[in-house]
Protein backbone atom coordinates (compact mmCIF):
# COMPACT_ATOMS: atom_id res chain seq x y z
CA UNK A 1 0.00 0.00 0.00
CA UNK A 2 3.07 2.60 1.15
CA UNK A 3 4.42 1.66 -2.59
CA UNK A 4 1.39 2.82 -4.17
CA UNK A 5 1.36 5.81 -2.68
CA UNK A 6 4.84 6.69 -3.30
CA UNK A 7 4.59 5.95 -7.02
CA UNK A 8 1.24 8.60 -7.05
CA UNK A 9 3.37 11.23 -4.98
CA UNK A 10 6.02 10.41 -8.32
CA UNK A 11 3.84 10.36 -10.74
CA UNK A 12 1.96 14.18 -9.13
CA UNK A 13 5.16 15.49 -8.97
CA UNK A 14 6.53 14.64 -12.17
CA UNK A 15 3.15 16.31 -13.70
CA UNK A 16 3.44 19.54 -11.67
CA UNK A 17 7.05 19.70 -12.98
CA UNK A 18 6.24 19.24 -16.99
CA UNK A 19 2.82 21.24 -16.14
CA UNK A 20 5.76 24.29 -15.02
CA UNK A 21 8.56 24.14 -17.90
CA UNK A 22 5.28 23.75 -20.04
CA UNK A 23 3.87 26.86 -18.48
CA UNK A 24 7.34 28.63 -18.68
CA UNK A 25 7.75 28.29 -22.68
CA UNK A 26 7.51 31.73 -24.47
CA UNK A 27 4.51 31.96 -27.21
CA UNK A 28 6.84 33.62 -29.37
CA UNK A 29 8.73 30.20 -29.10
CA UNK A 30 9.55 28.49 -32.73
CA UNK A 31 10.15 24.32 -32.59
CA UNK A 32 13.06 23.16 -34.59
CA UNK A 33 11.64 22.56 -38.28
CA UNK A 34 11.10 19.17 -39.59
CA UNK A 35 13.37 17.92 -41.90
CA UNK A 36 10.96 16.83 -45.33
CA UNK A 37 11.20 13.78 -47.27
CA UNK A 38 14.08 13.18 -48.93
CA UNK A 39 13.07 10.60 -51.07
CA UNK A 40 10.46 13.09 -52.53
CA UNK A 41 13.03 15.79 -52.54
CA UNK A 42 15.56 13.85 -54.50
CA UNK A 43 13.17 12.74 -57.05
CA UNK A 44 11.91 16.53 -57.44
CA UNK A 45 15.72 17.78 -58.05
CA UNK A 46 16.05 14.69 -60.41
CA UNK A 47 13.19 15.65 -62.38
CA UNK A 48 13.79 18.94 -62.34
CA UNK A 49 17.06 18.03 -64.10
CA UNK A 50 15.78 15.85 -66.32
CA UNK A 51 17.92 12.89 -64.81
CA UNK A 52 15.81 9.48 -64.19
CA UNK A 53 16.76 8.09 -60.64
CA UNK A 54 18.68 5.25 -60.44
CA UNK A 55 17.12 2.83 -58.23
Amino acid sequence: MIRLLITGLFAYATYRIAKEIIKDVPDNFDPLPVPGDERATLRRQSAATGVAPRR
